[in-house]
């Protein structure tokens, strides 16, 4: 499921401005600015099912509406915060189908001295390590967070992170994920944090980034971990063509439960849209979530790919195709899709 506002992945200036589209400022006066977003998002999808026929549903795609503001403090310090939400834009009417999830919401402080903020957004391991392989419309690959059990709010949420300015092409985060023990999520009786960090460095078109994460906040109830995550991703970008490899790794605490995942992901800006796909390589070990829950496999070639219509400047259409290698050729499909933002 696409993320960003619109396809943000694309390479090249020229092809990321056919496709942009701007939040619209509500207030912007006296060093305070609001701005308010979203989109809708629709597709039709059809997805092969483990044991059954496959599948199809018109659905929603990670529709999004938020808010986004900023003020400014000093001369070099920003205040800022944005918060966002989902909804069912296939099933806006009725009951529980309105504004019914929060997706991101955060607060911080930006200058000289870097960023630092408090809240609810995504992994940096998403956001550095999986997002230049596998952000496209519908369809991603799969990544190590997939090996984690628990919700995505213990995931992306009561975080902290500090993310410092770019120094001669360098760039670090360190963060912390808490959960305190009166946290729902929480099943121990003591408080758990979990320690990330990541380094990024850019030079002209190519950047390449490290991040680890130790997922401290999904202790169990016996003090045992669940494992840990590392990923390293190059990327490479030459006009309207980016090109990005990625070695990931879920190390499990159990013996023989580590996952491997070595992919390769290229998106093309061709002027009316973007062309893109990716292949990755998945190596699990014999007692892994994903081995188990496949007869005993141990190894999987994925791929997907892609091609979007830019039909104005906010808006555009796609068509995606996606194969796991799994059991019963489960999730195994193809869809088509129509966004609009704002």
């Amino acid at each position: 499921m696409k993320k960003t506002l619109l396809a943000t992945a694309i390479a090249g200036a020229a092809a990321l401005a056919a496709t942009s589209a701007s939040a619209a400022t509500v207030y912007n006066q006296d060093g305070t600015k609001l701005d308010i977003y979203g989109n809708v998002q629709l597709a039709y999808t059809y997805v092969d099912q483990l044991g059954g026929d496959p599948e199809s549903e018109l659905g929603d795609n990670g529709s999004t509406f938020g808010a986004k503001g900023e003020h400014k403090i000093n001369d070099d310090i920003v205040g800022y915060f944005k918060a966002e939400w989902e909804y069912d834009a296939d099933e806006s009417k009725g009951g529980g189908n309105g504004l019914n999830d929060g997706d991101q919401s955060y607060v911080g402080a930006k200058g000289s001295f870097g960023d630092a903020r408090i809240g609810s957004w995504d992994q940096l391991m998403d956001d550095w390590i999986q997002d230049p392989i596998s952000n496209n419309e519908y369809f991603d690959l799969t990544d190590s967070s997939s090996q984690i059990t628990g919700d995505s709010q213990t995931r992306e949420g009561n975080k902290l992170q500090y993310m410092s300015p770019v120094m001669g092409g360098m760039q670090f985060a360190v963060g912390s994920n808490f959960e305190g023990d009166g946290e729902d999520e929480n099943i121990t009786d003591s408080n758990q944090a979990s320690f990330f960090a990541g380094a990024k460095y850019t030079v002209g078109g190519f950047s390449l980034a490290a991040v680890y994460d130790n997922l401290d906040q999904f202790e169990a109830t016996n003090g045992s971990d669940i494992g840990d995550q590392y990923g390293i991703t190059g990327q490479y970008t030459v006009d309207a063509l980016r090109i990005a490899v990625k070695a990931e790794r879920f190390a499990g605490e159990e013996d023989d439960t580590d996952v491997d995942y070595y992919g390769i992901g290229a998106r093309y800006g061709y002027g009316m849209g973007d062309v893109y796909g990716g292949y990755q390589y998945v190596d699990a070990e014999d007692a892994s979530t994903v081995a188990t829950e496949n007869g005993g496999d141990d190894s999987f070639n994925e791929f997907n790919l892609g091609v979007t219509y830019n039909i104005s400047s906010a808006m555009y259409t796609y068509i995606e195709y996606a194969q796991y290698d799994r059991s019963g050729d489960a999730s195994d499909g193809a869809a088509v899709g129509i966004y609009y933002g704002f």
